[in-house]
């Protein structure tokens, strides 16, 4: 399965953002986790939408899996 990735960061106020090196100014925030990740979907769709009717190529995918990487 292909898809973009989407990087979740929480910030100090409690919040999330979310983005997608493949699409760049394709973002999206929330104060909830889920309803991030849920705007996030939202947003890509909205993006790819309109990269469409501007008639812009739409980027492939490039990045091949993620992983949460425990601290040290």
């Amino acid at each position: 399965m292909s898809g973009y990735v989407v990087i979740v960061l929480r910030d100090d106020a409690g919040g999330y953002g979310a983005w997608s090196p493949d699409l760049l100014g394709c973002v999206a925030a929330s104060r909830d986790y889920e309803e991030c990740v849920r705007l996030m979907g939202e947003a890509i769709a909205i993006h790819l939408d309109g990269m469409r009717e501007d008639g812009d190529p739409i980027p492939e995918p490039t990045a091949v899996g993620a992983l949460l990487m425990p601290a040290a």
